[in-house]
């Protein structure tokens, strides 16, 4: 699959934007984050229409909104079909199914560790804690960093959870995708 070619670029360009915005719509439903915040409701918006076709066939377990997360892996899915049959490459179902999974456990990795990077970034420039953005980024990682800055004490007034999230984080990936390669 040649990475030149501008029409796979832009349907893989395309596919991941969209592809992240429903995940984004799955994780933000998890940690509990405001429904009512603009950003939260543009997710909603523009990912409503397949969510409510995938919730008829798949429902929610335990709170759990399997239908987004299923939209999810099925856009991955169907991504990775049109890209390698533009490659010229057929491959298995069970391979692109494998192939999705490990897909979508990279970009929700990828989507904590962004968070909690551009949330360290605001934080140099004191932004307005009401401000959408930061709202959201702070619901996004509050589950991931509360319980670290319980635990690490102020090293010189220094507050380094979030640098202990972002290495624990890539390494967990890293462990996670590793160990997935192996099935």
């Amino acid at each position: 699959m040649s990475h030149d070619n501008p029409l796979i670029f832009l349907i893989d360009t395309l596919f991941d934007i969209y592809i992240a915005i429903v995940l984004l719509r799955f994780l933000l439903q998890q940690v509990g984050a405001d429904f009512f915040n603009p950003i939260s409701q543009f997710i909603v918006k523009a990912t409503q229409k397949p969510v409510v076709i995938a919730r008829r066939i798949i429902p929610s377990f335990r709170g759990i909104d399997l239908a987004s997360l299923s939209l999810a892996v099925l856009l991955i899915f169907i991504k990775l079909i049109i890209l390698l049959a533009l490659g010229g490459i057929q491959p298995s179902i069970s391979a692109l199914l494998i192939q999705s999974l490990y897909d979508l456990i990279q970009l929700t990795f990828d989507i904590f560790i962004f968070a909690i990077f551009v949330q360290a970034i605001l934080s140099w420039v004191n932004p307005d804690p009401y401000n959408p953005v930061s709202a959201l980024l702070n619901s996004l990682t509050r589950p991931i960093l509360q319980p670290i800055k319980k635990r690490l004490p102020l090293i010189g007034g220094l507050d380094l959870s979030t640098i202990v999230a972002l290495i624990g984080l890539m390494f967990i990936k890293r462990v996670v995708l590793y160990i997935f390669t192996l099935f």
